[in-house]
């Protein structure tokens, strides 16, 4: 009996001791040499106490290893469709200065979002004309990264009708198709660390970081009944039109970032959609178009392969070392000089 009570008690503490635990969060550290919060211990705030929760509908702890802060955060697993960085709907995209405005681009044709000296993030467009429409309907179907001599892709699966039971995204590596395995946990990185993928549900939503210059929210949804009666689409029987919502977040874009989305965080850049317009168009189809999926060829584009990741964290490192808020407001890397 002495015996039983005393095990009871044992394992009463211990849950005691593991849900205290879990209540105060997980230690997490930056592992990117040269960086501002390298090999620092942070704790998760109690609000997302875990860096890869297993319910997909937690919120994740997240820390930025390229900005001086260093500070533990909670964000979304889910793209936010509504904040900047965002690229949703036909497409509907909110730059890094936080104003909305519509790219149509041309259904099967490719354009840059983001050219950077060391990223290069594309778009595949998909999409329909009726019969009495003056342009395409459009909607982002895949997107393409170059990092060095590094491929990335990933692409919404065609489907005559839509199942959220099923998986609808596919990927690739340097031209080899990707499996990343369903269900949660499961997270793939690529041989040289550069590029990690985490499913942030079971099916049809994921999550990329690019070597702690981007990070990529996913998810892929049809074009819903709804939202073809409210528009008009047309969209035929045999095609629910699958493609992604996507949210970027960048750390330490250069001035000089160029692409659809990736020119909204130049320094000086002044957006030429139109204030308090219902849907105001930009253009920019002939600045951006690239030849494929995974080219760099767009007029605009200044992505060089032989830029590699690890040459971009150094010189983050420098940056932040030497971090003078003398000249402006800000530094162009998403840090805000105060007095």
């Amino acid at each position: 009996m002495k015996l039983s009570r005393s095990y009871g008690l044992l394992v009463t503490m211990f849950l005691i001791v593991c849900g205290l635990a879990q209540a105060h969060g997980a230690t997490i550290s930056c592992l990117n040499r040269g960086g501002p919060c390298f090999l620092k211990k942070m704790t998760c705030p109690d609000e997302c106490p875990s860096d890869s929760p297993s319910n997909s509908k937690a919120k994740v702890c997240y820390v930025n290893c390229n900005s001086p802060i260093c500070k533990p955060e909670c964000k979304n697993k889910k793209p936010n469709c509504n904040a900047p960085g965002a690229a949703c709907l036909d497409p509907r995209f909110i730059g890094g200065d936080g104003i909305v405005f519509y790219f149509h681009g041309k259904r099967d044709e490719h354009f840059s979002l983001v050219s950077d000296r060391y990223i290069q993030i594309n778009a595949r467009f998909i999409g329909l004309r009726p019969a009495d429409r003056p342009r395409d309907y459009t909607w982002i179907q895949a997107l393409g990264v170059l990092s060095g001599s590094e491929s990335f892709s990933i692409e919404a699966t065609r489907a005559a009708k839509w199942d959220s039971e099923m998986d609808h995204l596919r990927f690739s590596y340097n031209g080899n198709e990707l499996t990343v395995p369903e269900g949660i946990p499961s997270t793939w990185h690529s041989p040289g660390g550069d590029f990690k993928v985490e499913r942030s549900a079971s099916k049809n939503s994921i999550a990329i970081t690019i070597g702690g210059v981007a990070e990529i929210s996913v998810n892929v949804v049809p074009v819903t009944k709804e939202d073809d009666r409210i528009h008009n689409y047309q969209i035929p029987s045999n095609d629910c039109y699958a493609h992604l919502e996507v949210q970027f977040r960048f750390f330490g874009l250069s001035p000089r970032v160029e692409g659809v989305l990736g020119r909204t965080y130049q320094p000086d850049f002044e957006n030429p959609a139109k204030p308090g317009v219902a849907m105001p168009v930009v253009g920019g189809e002939d600045k951006y178009r690239t030849s494929s999926l995974l080219s760099a060829d767009c007029a605009a584009c200044i992505f060089s392969p032989i830029m590699h990741l690890d040459q971009k964290r150094d010189s983050m490192g420098m940056e932040y070392s030497t971090l003078d808020c003398a000249g402006g407001a800000t530094s162009g890397n998403g840090i805000v000089c105060r007095r």
